[in-house]
C-alpha cells in the first residue's frame, strides 16, 4: 500500500505542471465513429469530463464512417471512394445525416451522464452544438463529381468562442452547411484541423486506431519536416495514419501549438499522453521541442529546483539564489517544451588556458536520452571558441561518466593555481581533465546535435 501511495504521489507531482499549463487552454479532440462501434465511448467520456473539470476548453469532433457504411449496406447502396473521399449522392447523403444524427445523440447522452466517478457528480456538463462550420462542395476530382462531399469553408470563431467562454464543451459533427441551405458530408479530420487553426488551439488531438507503422511505433515526437518525410512513404504508414498525419502537420504549419496522434484503444491513453513526460502517442510540432541556450535571470527558479536534489545529497556544492543570479551568464540550460531539464556552468581560467565545467545536471526523467552528452559537447564547443586548451571537472560521484568521455584523472596540482586555492579538501573531489582538440567540420556542424525527447 505504501509503495502504491508513493507512486501516486510521484505521478501527481509530475503531472502538476501540466495541469497548471493546460488550464484555460483550448484542445480540439477528434475521434472516429469506431469509438462507439468498439464500445470505448464510456471510458473516453470520463477522460473528457476530467479534462473539462481541470479547466481545459474542449472542442470534440466526431466522425461516423462505420455507421455510414453500415447504413449504406443495409440499404444496398454502393459506396464509392475517389482518392479516399466518398462520392456523396443524395441517397448517400441521407445515410450520412441519419448516421451522424444518431451518433451525436448517443455521444451527448454518454457525455452528460453523471455518476460516482464523475469529477463533479452533481454538476451537469453542458454541451453546445450548432451550424459552426460553413462548407462548400469539393467539386470534381479525377473527372468524378463528388456531389455533396464538401470541404470546410469557414469556422464561426465568434460563436465557438462564446460557447467555450460560457464553460460549455462544443461537440462538432462531420457536416457543413452552405449559405444556400445545402448540407455537405465532411471528413472529421478536416473539420478538427480547421477548427483548431481558427481557434489557435493549444492542442489538436487525433484518437486513431494505432500509431504503429511498418511494424514499428512512430517516434514520440516529430517535427513538421519529419512528418512530411514520413508522408512520402505512404506504403509504410498504412491506410489510416497518412490522413491524420497530414491534417496534424497542416494544422501545425498554420499555427496550432501541438498536434497529437494517440491510439484510442488503451484505457486512459489520452491522459497518459497529456500528463506524463514520455506520453504514449506521437506529437507533431513545427520546431524541435528541445533548446540548448544561454541561461537568463528568468531561469534562476528552474535552476534552483534542478540543482536542489543533488545539493541535498551532497553531490553538488550548494548555490543559493543570490549566487546563481550573479553567475547566471556562466550557465547553459537545456529546455524541453518550456521546462528546464538540464544545465551546466563554465568558469574560464584564461591565464591557464583552461575552464572548469561545473553543475552538470540532468533531470532524472531525461538522463537516458543523451542530454548530459549534449551539455558536455556544448561546453567543449564554447571552451574551444574562447581559445582554451583544456576542460576540467571536480566530481565526487560521476568519475566514470567523465572518464568514458575522454577525461583523465589528474593530481590536484593540475588545476590552475587560482582554483587550487578554492579546493575543498573535505569533499575530496577527484580532478578530471580533458584536452580540447580542434573540432572537425562535422563536429562543428553537429553542435548542438538535434534530439527529440518528450
Amino acid at each position: 500500500m505504501m509503495a502504491a501511495g508513493h507512486d501516486f504521489v510521484r505521478w501527481f507531482r509530475a503531472a502538476a505542471p501540466y495541469i497548471h499549463a493546460f488550464r484555460g487552454q483550448t484542445f480540439v479532440v477528434a475521434f472516429g465513429g469506431e469509438v462507439v462501434a468498439e464500445n470505448r465511448l464510456g471510458a473516453l467520456a470520463e477522460d473528457f469530463r476530467l479534462l473539462a473539470s481541470l479547466g481545459v476548453r474542449l472542442v470534440l469532433v466526431h466522425g461516423a464512417r462505420p455507421q455510414i457504411e453500415s447504413l449504406l449496406r443495409a440499404r444496398d447502396l454502393p459506396g464509392r471512394l475517389i482518392g479516399g473521399l466518398r462520392v456523396t449522392d443524395q441517397p448517400a447523403l441521407e445515410c450520412v445525416k441519419q448516421a451522424t444524427g444518431q451518433l451525436r445523440v448517443e455521444l451527448e447522452a454518454v457525455l452528460c451522464a453523471g455518476g460516482a466517478s464523475a469529477p463533479a457528480p452533481r454538476a451537469s456538463l453542458r454541451l453546445a452544438g450548432g451550424n459552426f462550420i460553413s462548407a462548400r462542395p469539393r467539386g470534381v476530382i479525377d473527372g468524378v463529381d463528388l456531389l455533396f462531399t464538401g470541404e470546410v469553408r469557414r469556422v464561426d470563431i465568434e460563436a465557438l468562442t462564446g460557447r467555450l467562454n460560457a464553460g460549455e464543451i462544443v461537440l462538432l459533427s462531420p457536416l457543413g452547411y452552405s449559405p444556400t441551405g445545402e448540407v455537405f458530408n465532411l471528413a472529421h479530420e478536416d473539420v478538427a484541423a480547421a477548427t483548431a487553426v481558427a481557434l489557435a488551439a493549444h492542442k489538436l488531438i487525433f484518437l486513431v486506431e494505432s500509431t504503429t507503422a511498418g511494424g514499428a511505433s512512430l517516434p514520440r515526437e516529430i517535427t513538421v519536416s519529419e512528418a512530411e518525410a514520413l508522408l512520402r512513404e505512404p506504403a509504410v504508414l498504412g491506410p489510416e495514419l497518412p490522413v491524420h498525419l497530414r491534417a496534424a502537420l497542416g494544422a501545425c504549419k498554420a499555427g496550432v501549438g501541438r498536434a497529437h496522434l494517440v491510439a484510442r484503444s488503451p484505457d486512459g491513453a489520452l491522459l497518459l499522453e497529456l500528463f506524463t513526460h514520455d506520453g504514449v502517442g506521437t506529437m507533431v510540432t513545427r520546431d524541435p521541442l528541445e533548446q540548448l541556450r544561454q541561461a537568463s535571470i528568468e531561469d534562476v527558479g528552474g535552476l534552483l529546483a534542478l540543482l536542489a536534489p543533488l545539493e541535498a545529497d551532497g553531490t553538488l556544492v550548494r548555490r543559493g539564489r543570490e549566487l546563481l543570479e550573479r553567475e547566471i551568464e556562466r550557465f547553459r540550460v537545456l529546455e524541453h517544451d518550456g521546462m528546464l531539464v538540464g544545465c551546466a556552468a563554465l568558469y574560464p581560467f584564461p591565464e591557464d588556458a583552461s575552464a572548469e565545467l561545473a553543475a552538470l545536471v540532468v533531470h532524472p526523467d531525461y538522463r537516458n536520452g543523451g542530454a548530459g552528452d549534449r551539455l558536455l559537447r556544448q561546453a567543449l564547443a564554447v571552451a574551444r571558441e574562447q581559445g582554451l586548451a583544456r576542460l576540467f571537472v571536480l566530481t565526487t560521484r560521476a568519475t566514470h561518466w567523465f572518464l568514458e568521455r575522454g577525461f583523465e584523472e589528474m593530481p590536484l596540482d593540475a588545476l590552475p593555481r587560482a582554483r587550487q586555492a578554492l579546493y575543498n579538501y573535505q569533499r575530496n573531489s577527484k580532478v578530471l581533465v580533458r584536452p580540447l582538440e580542434k573540432p572537425s567540420a562535422r563536429q562543428t556542424a553537429d553542435l548542438p546535435p538535434p534530439a527529440y525527447q518528450r
